[in-house]
């Protein structure tokens, strides 16, 4: 008998039955992961238009959802399994690798990446940072790894990352229950000493990406326009509004993540389907079968197509015009609708953050107003002559605030905290008349006139 050739790994992540489904999953998580999914296609799509601007007929990048993890990313015989955890601005960053195993996934996404021999690439994705101590080592360990595995070096336990390498392990031991390898199994027929279970971890490692601190679900839908889809339009020189075209993109995305579930084809006996002398299923057959959860570059090229084409019927609706102090103040520094949604998202989020801390907390009267001073701090450095002599200067004030935040390390800052609630702040801040984004003036006698305005239009 001729010996199979060896699968890829795109071919086994299609071949290889996932243990289990997603299961239920509530309408915010399929939001937030749709929408990280669908800023991964928009990449891989701008990746795959190249200098010339538009697809080869034999493109076959595409995006696989629901399906061993949240998505796959399959490229040709290439595949990344990619895992995406959301964590609200009231739970801390992860703060142990335990923590990374369990709530970030880590233990699960290791386990698939053995059931399906070792052959894809793995993701993280979370809105969770990663304070400094064990979480930032291993985040080091995955980097010295790969570097070490793309340099076609053997991947070794070197005392450098052997005691990230042994935390893991420990952690997946702890928090994979009956699902371990078996050949992790104390006292089965195929036990590995520790140490290739060791090395199992550290492979693991050098192919494993973590991607944190990112935008959280109350801010991707005024973020993903500018952040996801204006690369994209810019490259294709299209003149189009980049919300028309998120959500048409968007929208395909949470489309296919709901195609996850049972099929009809899952009736139907397996040992029937083949008894009639018909060969088993090839790795393209199994990705047919797969198309209600698959995401090709061609279908985002329609999708942009038919928004570029008619933008108005993916226009998201106007909401009510925002009347408190920081959103008039933002406005009159004419600063743009999606900042002022993201300000009012994120103060409502930094109220949510102390109103929980102040309950119960002696220590979080004195943080909150160390960390007003702080903020005050950024908001004056930021303020600069130069930046004044553009009379429109609201946008470049807001976004050099951000920029400063970004580079406040965690542990300057209450636990929990990260850059969007300290955004938040900022914005709390503004609507108490302490930060501005443009020259004084009567804010209340704007709010009355904004608000007449409003009564006027809808008479």
């Amino acid at each position: 008998m001729s010996e199979q050739p060896e699968l890829t790994a795109a071919e086994v992540v299609v071949t290889e039955p996932q243990p289990d489904d997603a299961g239920a999953n509530t309408l915010d998580r399929y939001d937030w992961q749709a929408s990280m999914a669908a800023a991964d296609g928009l990449q891989m799509y701008l990746d795959a238009l190249g200098p010339e601007k538009r697809l080869q007929s034999d493109e076959d990048r595409r995006v696989l959802c629901e399906y061993h993890e949240d998505w796959v990313a399959l490229d040709g015989d290439k595949a990344e399994i990619v895992s995406a955890k959301h964590r609200d601005p009231s739970v801390d960053a992860y703060r142990t690798v335990n923590q990374l195993a369990d709530d970030g996934g880590l233990a699960h996404l290791f386990l698939r990446w053995r059931a399906l021999k070792e052959k894809p690439t793995c993701r993280l994705t979370t809105t969770g940072g990663l304070l400094s101590g064990d979480p930032q080592d291993l985040e080091a360990a995955t980097k010295a790894l790969r570097a070490a595995r793309l340099a076609g070096r053997l991947v070794t336990l070197e005392d450098d990352w052997l005691p990230s390498v042994v935390r893991l392990h420990s952690a997946i031991r702890t928090h994979s229950g009956k699902h371990l390898p078996d050949d992790w199994v104390k006292g089965g027929e195929v036990e590995i000493p520790e140490e290739e279970q060791h090395h199992q971890v550290a492979r693991f490692l050098s192919i494993l990406n973590i991607q944190h601190s990112l935008t959280r679900r109350s801010d991707i839908g005024f973020a993903a326009p500018a952040k996801f889809v204006k690369p994209v339009v810019d490259h294709l020189g299209y003149d189009v509004p980049c919300e028309a075209v998120w959500n048409a993109v968007y929208g395909l995305f949470y489309t296919r993540m709901r195609a996850a579930g049972p099929r009809k084809e899952a009736t139907i006996s397996p040992v029937l389907a083949y008894s009639n002398g018909s060969e088993p299923p090839t790795s393209a057959d199994k990705e047919r079968e797969l198309a209600g959860r698959i995401v090709t570059m061609h279908d985002i090229d329609v999708a942009i197509i038919m928004a570029v084409g008619n933008p108005g019927a993916y226009q998201t609706l106007d909401s009510p015009m925002r009347l408190s102090r920081a959103a008039v103040k933002m406005r009159k520094g004419y600063c743009s609708d999606n900042s002022i949604e993201r300000g009012e998202q994120l103060r409502k989020d930094y109220h949510r953050y102390w109103r929980d801390r102040l309950t119960g907390d002696p220590t979080a009267m004195a943080e909150r107003d160390k960390l007003r001073r702080l903020l005050l701090r950024v908001s004056d450095r930021a303020d600069t002559p130069h930046m004044r002599s553009n009379g429109k200067w609201g946008p470049t004030f807001w976004n050099s605030i951000q920029d400063a935040l970004d580079g406040i390390p965690l542990e300057q800052v209450p636990a929990g905290m990260d850059a969007d609630l300290l955004l938040g702040g900022i914005s709390d801040l503004a609507n108490a008349c302490q930060i501005w984004f443009s020259d004084r003036f009567n804010v209340e006698d704007e709010i009355r006139r904004l608000r007449d305005e409003n009564s006027g239009s809808a008479a």
